[in-house]
């Protein structure tokens, strides 16, 4: 299953604005990075349309409850919804497992995503100017969350 999680991950590296990281990390590197909890993907007749995961943002116990958010989905299955799927549920299982907000760092020229995360109920907080480089190029990052309405309130 990882095999399809990197093909998806690497297409969304070509696209240059999903993630500042230039290479795909191992199974033991990815696993270790992401909760246990909250690793979604949607599949067609065994092929992953697209995945999504939560990481803790802090070690800090007073930030258990933070996620960061990520979502990729398969250059041929992009713009079919499939984003909106992946996020609804992965609100739904951040929920169950006590996590009362889910942040996203999005490059700014990724409309289509920061569009998704707002129609799912995030809303923007902020953005990072120049708050890191890819292949030696700055770029701004626009900062989302999405404050749960049943957890810690």
């Amino acid at each position: 299953m990882y095999e399809q999680v990197v093909q998806i991950y690497a297409e969304g590296l070509e696209t240059g604005t999903a993630t500042f990281e230039t290479k795909i990390p191992n199974w033991e590197a990815w696993d270790a990075s992401h909760h246990n909890f909250g690793r979604i993907a949607i599949l067609e007749n065994e092929k992953m349309l697209g995945w999504a995961t939560l990481s803790a943002v802090s070690k800090r116990a007073v930030y258990a409850g933070v996620a960061e958010v990520s979502i990729y989905v398969a250059q041929d299955s992009r713009g079919k919804g499939v984003g909106k799927k992946l996020l609804t549920a992965l609100i739904l299982e951040s929920e169950k497992n006590n996590i009362w907000t889910l942040q996203a760092g999005i490059f700014k020229e990724n409309i289509a995503s920061i569009n998704l995360h707002l129609k799912c109920g995030f809303r923007k907080i902020g953005f990072r100017e120049k708050v890191a480089s890819r292949n030696g190029i700055w770029y701004d990052n626009v900062i989302m969350e999405r404050r749960s309405k049943l957890i810690g309130i």
